[in-house]
């Protein structure tokens, strides 16, 4: 039997890492930590609620469409398409547009709201990576803050056909059936004055192009005002400039 040498002094333990050690703070990891995750889930939470609202004003608006086309055509029965089916439709329809309109608005709102989560989320995990940065391949989602990494998280990959993303966008669904009934409301404000079949047509045409057009800059001009005012913190390196990367 052999015995092996007895080991000497034990060293001291290293002291837990601190923040100082990761991200020029005091504060130690773990409280760090908890603060980053409370504020994730808080974004998660709020980017939920945004979410919620977007589809529960959307499904009221397409619900009291479906309400107001089953309406008129009881109407229209009762009536036989005449004057009162008319006045009834000029009253009920320019409700449901308002709805419409409102709800279209509501929604780019959200949208500019969920993006902000969605850039807190992504500045979040450029914190994790910053702490912990051997958890960089598990991550799916962007860990910066540019265009392209934002883009990611929100579904939307910069191969991403423009176009395609946009026409099945939800409120381009609802830009085009809020101009259908503009459309309508015009065809019906015409039949009412007298005009003739070509001159419904004409109206409704341009009631309907009108209100499109509307809504289209009222969501261009804000899109375009959110990325004015935006600043990346943390852009990725091939997203930043000379500048930045020289820097």
């Amino acid at each position: 039997m052999s015995f092996e040498r007895m080991p000497g002094p034990m060293a001291a333990e290293p002291a837990p890492p601190s923040i100082g050690d990761a991200c020029d703070g005091g504060s130690p990891v773990a409280l760090r930590l908890q603060v980053l995750a409370t504020e994730h889930w808080g974004l998660l939470a709020t980017r939920s609620l945004a979410w919620n609202e977007s589809f529960t004003r959307a499904g009221m608006f397409l619900s009291t469409l479906s309400g107001a086309i089953v309406a008129l055509a009881l109407v229209a029965q009762a009536t036989e398409f005449g004057g009162e089916f008319t006045l009834f439709a000029l009253v009920i329809l320019p409700v449901v547009l308002f709805i419409g309109v409102t709800t279209f608005i509501r929604m780019g709102t959200s949208n500019d709201y969920d993006a902000l989560c969605v850039v807190g989320m992504n500045r979040i995990r450029r914190a994790y990576m910053q702490i912990a940065p051997e958890v960089e391949p598990f991550l799916v989602m962007g860990t910066y803050d540019d265009d392209q990494s934002v883009g990611l998280s929100m579904g939307t990959p910069p191969n991403t056909n423009f176009v395609v993303d946009v026409l099945v966008s939800t409120p381009f669904v609802l830009c085009t059936i809020n101009s259908v009934l503009a459309g309508v409301i015009g065809a019906l404000v015409a039949h009412q004055l007298g005009f003739g079949t070509f001159g419904s047509v004409a109206l409704a045409v341009v009631a309907a192009l009108a209100l499109f057009g509307l809504q289209t800059l009222i969501a261009t001009r804000g899109i375009a005002a959110a990325v004015a005012r935006y600043r990346p913190k943390f852009p990725a390196p091939e997203a930043a400039g000379p500048a930045e990367t020289s820097g």
